[in-house]
């Protein structure tokens, strides 16, 4: 974890990089084709080229100021999600389909952990396990849980994944805001 940033700090150079070179090279190519251009296309195309490196400009005087870090607020909460996951879940399947959004195949594999837990191909302290991270995936999917369900998880769940729900209960909404902070509304 020590390297961390190392290798986000070459990509956000790199990126930088060739969005100058983007920019650069659009600022060039308008002034080449100035002559196929009407002049209100040309001028609207020139403002907006110039105003993409405006933004860039102060985006790097930002970082150059310390005002914004590659670690930001969005990242550390994405950190810390994704060491509550990797302590609260231990199935990998698990972890994949919840990081990948699906709620339905975690509903097949349920089903298909109540058939093996009943014919005996899967023991009772897996199938609980299993269960209780299903369960809490599928409600942090936002899916609706049966009562059975609901009763099932206060029942059986561990300290590690109580955790998981707390450290994961307000990050919609400070993620939201943060997002909506950023977006330019349009008068």
């Amino acid at each position: 974890m020590a390297s961390r940033g190392k290798s986000e700090t070459g990509k956000l150079r790199q990126n930088m990089e060739e969005q100058l070179d983007r920019l650069m090279q659009q600022l060039q190519d308008l002034e080449e084709c100035r002559e196929e251009l009407d002049e209100e296309e040309y001028e609207e195309t020139k403002k907006e080229t110039l105003e993409q490196l405006s933004e860039f400009n102060d985006s790097l005087k930002k970082i150059m100021t310390g005002d914004m870090t590659l670690v930001d607020e969005l990242s550390g909460m994405q950190l810390a999600i994704q060491a509550a996951i990797s302590q609260a879940f231990k199935t990998p399947e698990v972890i994949r389909l919840f990081a990948k959004k699906q709620p339905g195949q975690l509903r097949t594999r349920l089903s298909e952990m109540d058939r093996d837990v009943m014919v005996g191909k899967l023991s009772r302290d897996v199938y609980t396990q299993q269960k209780v991270e299903i369960l809490t995936a599928l409600r942090k999917l936002g899916e609706k849980l049966t009562t059975e369900d609901e009763t099932f998880l206060v029942e059986n769940a561990t300290a590690t994944l109580s955790q998981f729900e707390k450290v994961t209960a307000g990050l919609e909404d400070k993620i939201m805001a943060l997002a909506s902070s950023g977006v330019k509304t349009k008068v």
